[in-house]
């Protein structure tokens, strides 16, 4: 590793185990004095900074290094967040709140998601105002928000509607891709361009309640729900493929027609990445959560299903309760379903300029290495961006090399979650070369 790269993974280590070390799980979020920390690194680095809040203890930072011609070129933002899930140090083999280096791996809540990368994109920035480097065109812009994991509505929402002078951006990288795939003799980096909807819904049956000693007193509205319960675990909505889905099966090479075949063809070459593409295909439904009687005794008069329901980018409520019809089938019968919470998913075009200077990076970054558009699952704040902003192309990429997705998935939210430092400063090379690559 060069002497550059090494410092910028020093010093990207450095902070993101002070981020770790502020508790900012959320709710109640409480960002502030990490927020406060995080202007004062980049304000004495020479960047502009400045915070806006919509709570006072819940502020987000913009920092801004403009270029040498300003207005001459595309403005370039940088999107994370401090916010993280909670953490219990009992289910954790190193104190989650600690940022401590163990074998190579920095540990804590929110070393992948996603105060590494507030670090990494940090650590480039201010590498770059101290050296006196600008972008030769347009403008370097660092978002960093509050309240993400709750939504976004204290953070993201409140910027790009509030202060839209600040939030603007023509090019946006936040979260959501960027781990190496293994793939068959293949090195893929996704690069998310689309996050699925959230179409959850609630399933209601009804009956008569009665004492349960005396079950035959009763009409027991819990029992009606199992036909659904059992429908919606093991059927599965027919597919609907979008712009985003279509590139990375064109990327992959694979028939975007026979989608049953072609999904066969990626679970024989490796099952790992079917398990994760393939939601990405169409609508999912995970029955969560069951609430009936509030007393043990009683036979239930109502009884509600609540289900975890995702959905293709751009696909709106009448379709996607098609395909809930669909999967339920006779099921449905003499029950209620509604929804509970509609938010369309959202997406960007997968080729881009952006696209083309991150494809160009992996090329040099990890020869033989491609860069492919992916879909996300989830959401991120990536959808206040564009709906705010129509024209912003918001990608979610931080690049790991040395973890790849089969290793950074299942630690998101769950306990142990760590990062390989290397990564790191992988990560904080990248964003600090993107600038020259997309401005030049």
């Amino acid at each position: 590793m060069a002497l550059a790269a090494q410092t910028l993974q020093d010093e990207a280590t450095d902070v993101l185990a002070r981020l770790i070390r502020f508790d900012t799980v959320n709710p109640p979020g409480q960002e502030r004095a990490a927020i406060e920390w995080l202007a004062g690194y980049l304000s004495d680095a020479g960047l502009e900074v400045e915070l806006r809040a919509a709570e006072p203890a819940r502020p987000s930072l913009v920092a801004t290094l403009p270029g040498d011609d300003p207005a001459g070129g595309p403005t370039l933002g940088y999107l994370s967040h401090v916010d993280t899930v909670l953490a219990d140090p009992a289910d954790w083999a190193h104190d989650p709140w600690s940022g401590e280096l163990h074998d190579g791996f920095l540990w804590g809540r929110g070393a992948l998601d996603m105060k590494s990368q507030t670090a990494a994109e940090a650590v480039a920035l201010a590498a770059l105002a101290r050296a006196g480097r600008r972008p030769p065109t347009g403008v370097l812009k660092l978002f960093c928000v509050s309240d993400e994991e709750a939504g976004g509505r204290l953070g993201a929402k409140f910027l790009t509607e509030e202060h839209p002078e600040l939030a603007r951006a023509d090019y946006l990288v936040n979260e959501g891709g960027g781990s190496v795939i293994p793939y068959g003799d293949r090195r893929l980096y996704g690069v998310c361009t689309a996050e699925k909807g959230t179409f959850r819904f609630t399933v209601t049956a009804r009956g008569r309640a009665g004492h349960a000693s005396v079950p035959g007193t009763g009409d027991n509205a819990l029992l009606k729900l199992t036909p659904a319960i059992d429908a919606l675990g093991t059927g599965r909505a027919a597919y609907d493929l979008t712009e985003a889905s279509r590139a990375l099966l064109e990327a992959l090479g694979e028939d975007a027609e026979d989608l049953a075949a072609t999904l066969e063809r990626i679970r024989a070459i490796e099952p790992r990445f079917a398990t994760l593409v393939e939601p990405t295909f169409g609508v999912t439904m995970v029955p969560t959560r069951i609430s009936a009687s509030e007393k043990i005794n009683v036979i239930p008069s109502v009884a509600a299903l609540r289900v975890d329901c995702r959905v293709p980018p751009g696909m709106a409520g009448e379709a996607t309760m098609a395909r809930i019809r669909e999967v339920l089938g006779a099921a449905a019968d003499g029950l209620e379903v509604a929804f509970t919470e509609q938010v369309v998913g959202n997406g960007s075009p997968p080729a881009s300029p952006l696209m083309d200077a991150i494809a160009g990076w992996v090329a040099e970054a990890d020869p033989g290495a491609e860069a492919v558009p992916t879909v996300l699952p989830a959401f991120t704040d990536s959808r206040w961006w564009r709906a705010a902003f129509p024209e912003c192309v918001p990608y979610g990429f931080f690049p790991h090399r040395h973890m790849t997705l089969y290793d950074t998935w299942p630690l998101i939210h769950s306990a142990d979650e760590r990062i390989d430092v290397r990564d790191l400063g992988l990560a904080a090379a990248f964003f600090h070369d993107l600038p020259e690559r997309l401005h030049g």
